[in-house]
């Protein structure tokens, strides 16, 4: 990026502002790239969570930490700098979810899901993927519905429904 600045500065000092125009557009895709990895990261720990929460039928703490910071990030980074409009709109999560994001998630989890006793072609044929991608939308949802500050409880009382929700609940009181 330091290249395009110097670039840039370079093209409006000589008068050259179709380069500078095209350099800026760059400058613009490159940021809106940046934003998408981000969310896709934070999507992919939700997805890990969701995941290991299905196979094993609980809730830890830990967890749902997790998946309560993945979906305030992911609303962090979402909306645009204009606060009208969003880098992923709702209709778009289900579609990026299966094409980008659920593999990944799966190996990641094979991992992790009852200390690594799967691998990622074992766990592949475990996951209920229709509703691992379910409940991730319902979350997601909540993140154009909920302000930042309102989130956090709703995202709390959303994961009581989750396997073994209602037992986290218990101990977190």
């Amino acid at each position: 990026m330091t290249q395009e600045l110097i670039d840039l500065k370079k093209s409006i000092l000589e008068g050259r502002y179709a380069d500078a125009l095209a350099i800026i557009d760059e400058l613009e895709g490159m940021s809106k790239q940046a934003i998408l990895r981000n969310i896709q990261a934070y999507l992919n720990i939700l997805l890990i969570h969701l995941i290991k929460n299905q196979v094993e039928q609980r809730l830890t703490g830990s967890w749902a930490n997790s998946i309560r910071n993945s979906i305030r990030e992911i609303k962090k980074l979402n909306i645009k700098d204009n606060k009208k409009s969003y880098y992923i709109n709702l209709d778009e999560w289900e579609t990026l979810i299966e094409e980008e994001v659920i593999e990944d998630a799966i190996a990641d989890a094979s991992d992790e899901v009852m200390n690594g006793v799967y691998n990622q072609f074992q766990l592949a044929e475990i996951v209920d993927r229709k509703q691992l991608i379910q409940t991730a939308l319902k979350f997601l949802a909540l993140t154009y519905s909920y302000s930042a500050k309102e989130l956090p409880t709703v995202v709390a009382e959303t994961l009581t429904q989750l396997s073994g929700g209602e037992d986290w609940k218990v101990r977190r009181r």
